[in-house]
């Protein structure tokens, strides 16, 4: 799925559990890896960077290390383009005081322009676990075929237990075609075959995507605020892994209105984050 993995090094309390995650990923797909730390090289960084990596278990040969200076985001998406990298994998911050997860303005940049997969953890382990509880995101498009195709796969190789996949759905273009008619009976039908439509749209990217068969998959419709049920259903369905399609770059006036999903994702990380380009 993966054959280049990258990892942005940033020498943060949790940077020591990051790698151990980075190595887990790098041995179940069997690729290679890179890292990348955008900051002044010192003699304590590469002490310490290269403790962290044999404590991983990764050989003094593995340890592809670019050390870059000057701005963050463009200097990791580069390196990532020239060692044609497909996952990059970054850390989240801790909210102070609560336990809650955020993501920084550095991340949040390079997961708006990142050209691969980017994987943004909020908890990482120093014994790293299979992504067991899977939630993906199906967003309100007509198919998102490509989170679906990817979250599956991920959740083949890593054996996960459960799959849920999310698909949201507008209601207040519903009720507003309803003004006027018999509002409780006319809603009502109208929004089960809504609903019905919408878990036969899933169905059939499902049935068309091999990467899903075998799993156990769940198909949840959610209503309400765009982003914040697809949030709150991560986060008490527990998941460990949010698969997202990214969004368009070409964004028009109604992107700049209504902000995509994944700003209020971002806002407040539910679980850990898988980010895929879309079609």
């Amino acid at each position: 799925m993966f054959k280049k993995i990258a990892i942005a090094i940033a020498f943060s309390p949790r940077q020591q559990a990051l790698i151990a995650e980075a190595r887990r990923l790098q041995l179940r797909f069997n690729a290679a890896i890179v890292f990348i730390h955008v900051g002044d090289r010192t003699a304590e960084k590469e002490e310490q960077l290269q403790g962290y990596l044999s404590s991983a278990g990764f050989s003094a040969e593995q340890a592809n290390i670019f050390w870059e200076e000057g701005d963050a985001v463009k200097l990791i998406l580069s390196v990532c383009r020239k060692q044609h990298v497909d996952l990059l994998v970054a850390g989240a911050l801790k909210k102070e005081n609560i336990f809650r997860y955020y993501i920084g303005s550095i991340a949040r940049k390079i997961l708006r322009k990142a050209d691969c997969p980017v994987m943004v953890l909020t908890e990482p382990r120093m014994n790293p676990r299979p992504y067991q509880n899977i939630a993906i995101h199906a967003g309100d498009r007509a198919e998102a075929f490509n989170a679906i195709q990817s979250g599956c796969m991920l959740g083949q190789l890593e054996g996960a237990k459960q799959v849920h996949i999310i698909k949201e759905i507008k209601m207040y273009g519903l009720t507003m075609a309803l003004a006027g008619e018999d509002p409780e009976h006319e809603y009502s039908e109208a929004r089960r075959t809504l609903v019905q439509d919408e878990i036969s749209t899933v169905q059939h990217v499902i049935n068309r995507c091999p990467e899903c068969k075998g799993l156990r998959i769940n198909i949840k419709i959610a209503a309400g605020k765009s982003g914040y049920e697809l949030a709150k259903f991560a986060r008490n369905a527990e998941a460990d892994l949010l698969v997202m399609e990214a969004p368009k770059r070409s964004l028009n006036i109604f992107d700049r209105i209504f902000p995509h999903d994944l700003e209020y994702i971002l806002a407040d990380l539910p679980t850990n984050l898988l980010l895929v380009p879309g079609d």
